[in-house]
């Protein structure tokens, strides 16, 4: 059996010192020992506190505080915030080894052993004492199975009788996520055993209310942006975009849940002791908070370590500290990570296990599952599946989907095996050591990446080898000065220059043309990005505006391509569908509705079929091609590239699917590349374009899966079983759309698994009804 230890704050000030109390006993039992001492004054130790929280939070490790008080990680403030963690510390046991209080510590010495699983609860009003890090007292060491926790002295029992549920009902509330990452905390509580989640994502104040009035929780759960407000005396959680709540104005809801036997609130964010002063007015059981802003990546760790250890039988104070101590791992990138979850307990209550928190199992268990007859069985079954279908494509048509879909487009694009260099290609790449060699041979660079100096003599030299196509993706909207290049300009007839169309609802002037390319060797450079401005349209043509500084009705990738097919005999034209033909292969527009996609302006583009690898083709550098030995045959009948893959100079990169964040995107020159051997290989090689399948056939695809989870719960099979199940399905159906999407088909995946997820959740739920109904109807 454990220990519980009361530490008992009377009345005092830090300027005064306070009078304590220590109790100890058995848990279960009316304490066997008490004994009182004191703690001497120490003005000083809130100041420390507060240099160490200034000095912490001036960090700012991407906290889950209120999205507009968020702040930009600075790793030079590391060292101080644990200068200043240091300093505290050995302040904080100089005072706990102060004479007046030795008699409590040799009476905890005395009556506690080291392998004793220890409870301690830290009463006091003081919210000064209940900041203080007491997680560092050095007496704590001794003892690996203790674990303190924050009371106020003034508490009381729920007296009505707590209704036991078969799973542990848990409701998560996913608040504003802005700047944060709570997709891991809701993946990591799904994945409990024995488990009920219900998500409010982002909630409105009255949906919260009436889920908080509906059922009998166990586990309160809160992921997003909260804050401790009136010098911690209160707290406020950030529900969505725009509203926040305090404690109190759910007051009456919280009230309810905890009557109805609510035992344990999570609040996975920033700065929770005012919320956790608050909600211990309403005599809730037990709560974890963060004492202070929580970096998100630390809330990810603690609520996986914690989950892992309570569901899988740990008692709630074990799980918290072992999952505390394991974020030490992390320290060196965020100092004090320790420090930040703290246990507030009522205590009246004693803690339950996960295995506590559920009933005992129904004598009628083995009846749960009884079958319907097979005809009514099937009817329910497919009619069942035809309204999961209807609403999964309903919420997909609203757009709902649209991320999610994107995202495991991105998923199996990178995971495709790469498809080698395009030998069609050559990309000559101008970098910051190119930028700087030039600047060191007093070459000018005004209003380009590359002098005039050096495109004359790459253009020369190019020439010399006699490629296919040369394509100058530089802006040059202005005249050249040397005549040398003006004449090569004017003459070199495989050369294609860019310009950038303008946009006046987007407020874009574009880019004028090289004054000396003719207007027939020009193409646009833009690019069509989606929502998260990621690359994964092809934009072939457009109707420039009337004010355009761009005359290119065709994109600088079509215009390269179709130069290199000429000599093949191969021509451009449009269907009468207004889809552009190159020989035999028509590239067909998307829809405004195209696989993932719902109300895209999808006039001149294709889904953008990348070869599966960043090295689309043979790169040199400018500098090395202009000083270097030249193999003929790496030219010769080639398309040849240039382009800026600098990242000091105005970069001109891009996110695609194979990266997001600056350093993993690709240079645009690149991107060119890969829609030129896209247009290049489906003609010459028969390499399949991205195409989606009609409307019809998605839907009839999604109701498939729908069909396949109602058949697996056909199968009777327990809940742990059915869940590897559908995860298997999952599996399988995710397998299916990569095969599909590498043949050149974008199936939908995402709108597919949730109807299969949901259609299986709805009939186990619409047979455990029924079984509760028959058994309702024998007694």
């Amino acid at each position: 059996m454990g220990k519980l230890v009361a530490i008992k704050f009377g009345e005092g000030s830090f300027e005064q010192g306070f009078a304590v109390t220590l109790q100890i006993g058995e848990e279960h039992e009316r304490a066997a020992t008490e004994i009182t001492g004191r703690l001497p004054s120490f003005p000083e130790m809130p100041l420390y506190y507060s240099h160490w929280q200034s000095s912490y939070r001036q960090i700012g490790n991407r906290y889950r505080l209120h999205a507009d008080q968020m702040q930009v990680t600075n790793v030079s403030m590391v060292q101080d915030c644990e200068n200043a963690s240091h300093i505290l510390r050995a302040r904080f046991n100089t005072w706990l080894r102060a004479e007046e209080f030795r008699p409590l510590r040799e009476k905890w010495l005395e009556r506690l052993s080291s392998s004793d699983e220890i409870r301690v609860i830290l009463q006091t009003e003081n919210s000064q004492l209940q900041l203080l890090p007491w997680h560092l007292w050095d007496l704590l060491d001794r003892y690996p199975k203790a674990e303190i926790a924050l009371s106020s002295p003034s508490y009381d029992r729920i007296h009505k009788p707590r209704t036991l549920n078969q799973l542990v009902n848990i409701l998560a509330i996913v608040g504003n996520s802005k700047g944060i990452d709570t997709q891991a905390d809701r993946a990591l509580l799904q994945q409990c055993s024995n488990a009920e989640v219900s998500f409010l994502v982002e909630p409105q104040r009255k949906d919260l209310t009436e889920h908080l009035w509906g059922k009998n929780w166990d586990i309160l759960f809160f992921a997003g942006h909260s804050s401790s407000q009136g010098n911690g005396e209160s707290g406020r959680i950030y529900l969505n975009r725009t509203d926040s709540l305090t404690i109190g104005e759910l007051r009456y809801a919280l009230k309810k849940a905890i009557e109805n036997g609510l035992q344990l609130a999570i609040f996975n964010s920033c700065d929770g002791l005012g919320l956790a002063r608050e909600l211990a007015d309403l005599q809730i059981p037990q709560m974890i908070v963060m004492r202070e802003p929580v970096p998100d990546q630390i809330a990810k760790e603690f609520l996986k370590y914690f989950l892992q250890g309570f569901a899988n039988g740990e008692s709630l104070y074990q799980a918290v500290r072992q999952a505390r101590e394991r974020l030490q791992g992390l320290e060196d990138k965020f100092p004090c990570a320790t420090w930040l979850p703290v246990i507030c307990q009522n205590p009246a209550q004693i803690p339950p296990t996960w295995d506590e928190l559920i009933s005992a199992k129904s004598e009628d268990e083995d009846e749960a599952n009884l079958p319907l007859s097979n005809r009514r069985r099937f009817k329910t079954t497919v009619l069942s599946s035809l309204a999961v279908t209807i609403l999964v494509c309903g919420v997909r048509l609203l757009g709902l989907l649209e991320n999610p879909e994107i995202q495991a487009f991105d998923l199996m694009m990178r995971s495709r095996p790469p498809e080698g260099l395009d030998p069609r290609l050559l990309i000559i790449t101008i970098d910051d050591d190119d930028l700087a060699t030039q600047r060191q041979n007093g070459e000018s660079l005004i209003g380009a990446s590359i002098s005039e100096k050096s495109l004359n003599k790459l253009l020369a030299k190019l020439n010399q080898y006699q490629p296919r196509a040369i394509g100058l993706d530089i802006y040059r909207d202005f005249k050249a000065t040397q005549p040398d290049l003006i004449t090569r300009l004017q003459k070199t007839h495989n050369l294609i220059g860019v310009c950038k169309g303008s946009d006046a609802t987007e407020n874009i002037p574009g880019n004028g043309p090289p004054p000396e390319i003719p207007t027939t060797h020009l193409g646009f450079s833009d690019f069509i990005d989606d929502r998260d401005g990621v690359i994964r349209r092809h934009l072939l043509f457009m109707k420039q505006e009337p004010t355009s500084l761009c005359p290119a009705r065709y994109a600088f990738s079509f215009q390269l391509a179709s130069l290199y097919l000429q000599p093949l005999g191969i021509q451009t034209k449009f269907t009468p569908e207004n889809n552009l033909q190159l020989g035999k292969i028509i590239f067909p527009n998307l829809k405004s509705h195209t696989g993932g996609y719902q109300n895209i302006d999808a006039i001149g583009q294709i889904l953008l079929n990348y070869r599966s690898s960043k090295e689309i083709a043979q790169q040199v550098k400018l500098t090395k091609f202009l000083s270097s030995p030249i193999d003929a045959n790496a030219i010769k009948d080639r398309i040849v590239l240039i382009g800026v893959t600098a990242k000091g100079d105005s970069p001109d990169t891009w996110p695609t699917p194979y990266g997001i964040p600056l350093d993993e995107q690709m240079p645009g020159v690149l991107v060119q590349a890969h829609m030129v051997s896209q247009i290049l290989s489906a003609v010459q090689d028969g390499r399949p374009l991205l195409r989606a399948w009609s409307w019809w056939a998605e839907v009839i695809w999604i109701w498939g899966w729908s069909l396949i989870g109602g058949i697996l719960v056909w199968r009777k099979l327990s809940l742990p079983w059915l869940a590897l199940a559908i995860g298997v399905t999952s599996s399988v159906l995710y397998v299916v759309c990569f095969g599909l999407l590498i043949s050149g088909a974008w199936v939908p995946f995402v709108p597919s698994a949730l109807s299969l997820v949901a259609m299986a959740s709805l009939m186990s739920i619409y047979n455990h009804s029924k079984t509760k109904i028959r058994a309702g109807n024998r007694e």
